[in-house]
């Protein structure tokens, strides 16, 4: 065999191994990309599931859903306050505001006179079953006080029953009505406006989850 075609068929082994080095590495990066994407496919619920979770986190639906038909409430609504108070984490206010729903000791107190809560102590607020309770209580006696409008109901949650009247006051002085636009404290009025949003956000995503179908 001459030492032209030695080196003829040399490099022609050379040029298949490249080849089926290629084919190898192509099938690799084939195989890579089916698993990454039967993963993202997979792990898609989990994800899309814990990014709604930190951007509109609901706990303790049980209790929402039994107290909001007990009540007579919304359950999405309960659950929107809770969301605007503490994104439904028991925490304490600088104002000294308790658990879920932000109850103030004095408010916590008025409820369980009005409820017969004789056994009450302001500790009870960390347990949510009981906050959310009493918040519960506390929103509908606000809805019943001010004629069943949720702008005003709201207010009073939280900007209190005093200055919400005496906002009434001076606006039907006016012959105005008492809206959203009308309400003198600019966090009261964003608080209103961040309940109604997400609650109609806990009503489009959570409805099975609130029993509202």
């Amino acid at each position: 065999m001459s030492p032209q075609v030695a080196e003829l068929r040399l490099a022609r082994r050379r040029a298949a191994r490249r080849r089926a080095a290629r084919r190898r590495s192509a099938l690799r990066l084939l195989v890579f990309l089916a698993v990454v994407g039967l993963g993202a496919l997979l792990l898609r619920p989990l994800f899309t599931s814990a990014v709604r979770d930190l951007a509109l986190p609901l706990r303790h639906e049980a209790t929402i859903r039994q107290q909001a038909r007990e009540k007579g409430l919304d359950p999405a609504l309960v659950a929107a306050v809770i969301f605007a108070e503490s994104k439904f984490n028991d925490s304490t206010s600088s104002a000294g505001a308790l658990g879920l729903m932000q109850l103030l000791p004095a408010t916590a107190h008025f409820i369980a006179r009005r409820t017969g809560g004789t056994r009450f102590t302001t500790a009870d607020l960390s347990t949510p079953e009981i906050n959310i309770a009493y918040g519960s209580w506390y929103l509908r006696y606000l809805l019943d006080r001010y004629d069943g409008d949720p702008v005003l109901a709201l207010a009073a949650y939280n900007g209190g029953e005093t200055n919400v009247n005496r906002w009434l006051a001076a606006a039907r002085a006016r012959g105005e009505r008492l809206g959203i636009g009308q309400i003198p404290f600019a966090e009261t009025r964003a608080y209103v406006e961040r309940v109604l949003d997400a609650r109609r956000e806990y009503a489009a995503t959570y409805a099975a989850e609130l029993g509202l179908r």
